[in-house]
């Protein structure tokens, strides 16, 4: 005897505006797929002013959490009832999760940055130096710290910026942290482990490279870029002939979607499935 049909879902999302062009969905739902899970993945466009009435219809419909993007990640804080460690730290939420009707604000950007840099090299005790001081660097550096490294340099071009995430790191973690103004092509420092580009610079269509001086990476040295589309950005082929390690945006990805579904659903997914899912899109 056949089981019983049933269209039975449970929900999860993306807010966001601008988000048609976020790739999240693609990956996700790759990934409740293939595992069989009843999730379905909804990305929704909701304006600033629509943010509070948008929760509101989520916990309304039961969804089991959703992730944020621009322009909410800050503002949904005041809606929730919770927040978890990285992303009080921080002040910024990416993914929200439903617990025992509770809906507590996580920030998984970092740590899918840490499990991407990880198989690579422990964090603990190195000198990392990162590119940016937006939300992004903000996310990743927070991450860093609370895993152990010895030492963050923040190098930025808009000065107050980068001195308020310095700011933030050494009042809030234990990671003694600098800053220092981009200027020109910026040369990394012999000692430096893990070099982090944070920015938007190389993000599809632009070509842009990161203002770094090439002649300075060097073999060992750790390169990251957290720039998804393309996955090989100049910024990385210029490590790459350098003979740096480096460490595609995909991975940052993948991994900080694959919390999110852990988060929700209690399942580790394959990531394999969804980096593939993103390299078809973004071929």
């Amino acid at each position: 005897m056949s089981e019983p049909f049933s269209c039975e879902k449970k929900y999860v999302g993306n807010f966001g505006q601008p988000v048609w062009e976020n790739p999240t969905e693609v990956m996700v739902q790759a990934a409740f797929d293939h595992h069989d899970l009843a999730f379905r993945y909804i990305t929704t466009e909701v304006p600033a002013e629509n943010l509070a009435a948008a929760f509101a219809g989520v916990k309304a419909m039961g969804y089991r959490g959703f992730n944020c993007t621009l322009p909410h990640k800050v503002a949904i804080i005041e809606h929730l009832d919770d927040l978890g460690e990285s992303a009080a730290l921080m002040g910024a939420v990416n993914c929200v999760v439903e617990r025992d009707g509770r809906y507590v604000g996580e920030n998984t950007d970092g740590k899918g940055f840490l499990e991407s840099l990880t198989p690579i090299i422990d964090a603990a005790g190195k000198h990392v130096l990162i590119f940016g001081a937006g939300g992004a660097a903000r996310a990743v550096s927070v991450e860093l710290a609370l895993a152990g490294a010895a030492a963050i340099t923040i190098v930025n071009r808009t000065v107050e910026r980068g001195e308020e995430l310095v700011a933030l790191l050494n009042a809030k973690t234990g990671a003694p942290a600098t800053f220092l103004a981009w200027s020109g092509d910026h040369a990394i420092p012999d000692d430096v482990d893990i070099v982090v580009n944070s920015t938007s610079i190389g993000l599809f269509p632009d070509t842009s490279r990161v203002a770094v001086d090439a002649s300075t990476l060097r073999a060992g040295l750790v390169v990251a870029d957290i720039i998804p589309n393309p996955p090989r950005t100049r910024f990385l082929e210029e490590a790459d002939a350098a003979g740096c390690r480096t460490i595609d945006g995909l991975g940052m990805l993948v991994n900080q979607g694959k919390i999110g579904i852990r988060f929700w659903t209690g399942v580790d997914p394959d990531t394999t499935v969804m980096r593939a899912a993103l390299e078809t899109i973004f071929a």
